[in-house]
């Protein structure tokens, strides 16, 4: 037990003995947590954004006009039993002229010529939202099929298709992107760590030389460096989170204009100790891998 913290204490005292050093260490450690965090709030936000503009994508089947109501409503309930179905809108032809009339009412020509038609141009329709993305597919090809020919008018899914494939490619793309960048930051701050470990050791080679005369075990030679690289670690996982809490606050409400029903402010809050144990765990790993690189380099015990 007092051998343990004698480690801990030789640790501190290293540590201390090279402040500047130590503090460029922990500078880069906490920009690489800053980021790795960032990754991690970043996946939860584009995870929402996708979500929500899933939610709000669907097929919407128009149905001829001569088509009558009974036979919209009994394709409706087959449909219901779809397995890739979760929900069927049914829209007549009534309430579509009367949500036209709403979106455009600013529009006088638009007005005007409805006023002067004597029959209602808009179809009647079902909104059909799936309960995944890639089941879209397999509807519109049904709908689109030779025995619904002679019911449907058109089906409209192409252009949210499209939407979706461009919206993921581009969180795809930009995860990448920060993933690499992060990757970076990560070796950066590994080989700042390996210096200064080494430096640390090179330091003491005279008095790591004296304890292995009097026979000290490599444990008690090495424990002190892995201490060290610990409080490097620890201290910029700490320092990183305090910098990004309010951060995270101070972009969450511009975050919301894109993204309404996710709250970023409160989803740190809520998480903050997850978050926290997040960064504390990369902080600490960070700090135990670059201290083992440099003893094994430079420390033959």
């Amino acid at each position: 037990m007092i051998t343990f913290w004698r480690i801990i204490k030789y640790g501190f005292q290293s540590f201390k003995r090279n402040a500047w050093l130590s503090a460029t260490t922990i500078g880069v450690m906490t920009l690489a947590l800053i980021v790795f965090q960032g990754i991690i709030l970043f996946n939860v936000f584009a995870g929402s954004a996708v979500a929500e503009i899933k939610d709000k994508v669907d097929i919407s089947v128009y149905f001829k006009s001569n088509v009558g109501e009974d036979n919209i409503l009994n394709m409706k309930k087959t449909m219901e039993d779809f397995e890739e179905v979760k929900e069927i809108e049914y829209v007549s032809r009534d309430e579509a002229l009367t949500a036209f009339k709403e979106r455009h009412g600013d529009d006088e020509v638009i007005t005007q010529t409805l006023n002067e038609l004597e029959t209602n141009p808009l179809l009647a329709s079902l909104n059909i939202k799936a309960t995944d993305l890639s089941e879209y597919g397999s509807i519109a090809a049904y709908l689109n099929s030779a025995a619904l020919v002679d019911v449907v008018e058109e089906v409209s899914y192409a252009q949210n298709e499209l939407v979706i494939t461009r919206l993921e490619k581009l969180v795809n793309g930009m995860n990448a992107g920060v993933l690499i960048f992060t990757l970076f930051l990560i070796f950066l701050a590994i080989m700042v760590t390996f210096n200064t470990i080494s430096l640390a050791i090179f330091s003491n080679k005279d008095q790591i030389g004296i304890m292995r005369v009097v026979g000290a075990s490599n444990q008690f030679i090495r424990g002190p460096y892995m201490v060290e690289g610990i409080i490097y670690g620890t201290i910029a996982a700490i320092v990183g989170f305090a910098i990004f809490m309010p951060i995270a606050n101070a972009v969450s409400p511009q975050l919301a204009t894109f993204v309404p029903s996710f709250n970023l402010g409160a989803y740190v809050a809520g998480s903050a100790l997850r978050l926290f144990f997040y960064q504390f765990s990369a902080g600490v790993v960070l700090g135990i891998t670059s201290s083992i690189i440099a003893i094994r380099r430079y420390l033959k015990v």
